[in-house]
């Protein structure tokens, strides 16, 4: 007897997840996260595409993740460095950070409490579009 509980149409999950399964959000272009998520964690499988950016943005969410292929140029606060695959961040609530795919495509795991309300809905609320869009 399976305990799943599953709401896919909006990425919420209890249980084991089929990333196929969970809607694509395109926050920015070259960007494609999926967002599973209970009642107070939320994961964020985040596809970069190469030279792709997720400007500077702040959110009032921690946030943490691990870069699982690839390299990026990340910014959190007043630093800036070029993490490679298996490196390991936390940001602080409110904090600004940005983050670039460089010398390829790049895909970053997140993951996000309280729950990303804007994520949640399908939406982007905090992430501002590139310039000139």
């Amino acid at each position: 007897m399976s305990t799943e509980r599953t709401d896919i149409s909006l990425g919420r999950t209890n249980g084991f997840i089929d990333l196929d399964q969970i809607p694509v959000i395109e926050p920015v272009p070259g960007c494609k996260l999926r967002t599973p998520h209970g009642q107070h964690l939320m994961l964020s499988y985040l596809e970069m595409d190469a030279g792709a950016e997720v400007p500077l943005h702040s959110h009032p969410h921690e946030q943490g993740g691990i870069l699982l292929r690839g390299k990026l140029q990340l910014t959190i606060g007043d630093e800036t460095r070029i993490v490679e695959q298996g490196s390991l961040f936390l940001i602080a609530a409110n904090v600004p950070h940005r983050a670039v795919a460089v010398a390829g495509p790049a895909v970053i795991l997140d993951v996000f409490s309280p729950v990303r309300e804007d994520y949640a809905r399908l939406t982007n609320r905090y992430v501002p579009p590139p310039l000139g869009s």
